[in-house]
């Protein structure tokens, strides 16, 4: 079971992580938890009717990584509008769709980073034999987004765009100061791999 996750009887799944695993998973889920932010409300209690019904920000994040973890949902870069009138109609499409869905995409990835931080934190003290992470299946779908979430981000610092990239991180030299985040993009995506295969009916 060493880095892989596999299926537990009557459902989730478990994982043998050791302290230095452990350790990664959880700083780039704090680091993700303090790129997507607070959300609205964090400072002050304020009325839940209120917030139910806020608006969320109507243009595309300043940061690529945040724009990647939420893209505008009618634009595709492979289709080119036809006329610059179906471009302004795409962007007006775009900024109404995410004033309405960004805040909870937003509450949503925040749960599954602070999820998998807390069943980390949970886990009982690590020694050189490392420790067994034991999810249920909502914890398992948690992880789940927050992994991929967390390979977004990576990928999106290392500038992969296709398959084509991929490929091309296996071949990077050891000297190279992207390899440690290569590495991490790389394991994190096989735990994401045997995690959906533990969700599979």
């Amino acid at each position: 079971m060493p880095g892989t996750f596999e299926p537990l009887p009557g459902g989730g799944a478990a994982v043998a992580l050791d302290d230095v695993e452990i350790s990664i998973i959880r700083s780039l889920a704090v680091q993700l938890l303090e790129l997507i932010g607070p959300g609205p409300g964090a400072e002050a209690p304020e009325d839940p009717l209120a917030e139910l019904f806020a608006e969320g920000p109507s243009e595309p994040p300043a940061d690529p990584v945040l724009r990647r973890l939420f893209p505008d949902a009618y634009s595709d870069p492979e289709l080119a509008p036809d006329s610059p009138k179906d471009a302004e109609e795409q962007r007006a499409h775009s900024a109404e769709f995410r004033r309405y869905t960004e805040n909870d995409l937003r509450a949503g990835k925040r749960e599954s980073a602070l999820a998998v931080i807390g069943s980390l934190d949970a886990l009982a003290p690590v020694g050189e034999e490392g420790a067994v992470l034991k999810l249920s299946p909502e914890e398992s779908r948690r992880w789940l987004g927050a992994l991929n979430d967390l390979r977004l981000a990576i990928g999106s610092r290392l500038e992969i765009t296709d398959e084509d990239d991929t490929d091309l991180l296996y071949r990077l030299p050891d000297e190279d100061p992207r390899k440690p985040m290569v590495m991490a993009y790389l394991w994190l995506g096989g735990l994401q791999e045997t995690l959906v295969a533990t969700l599979m009916p």
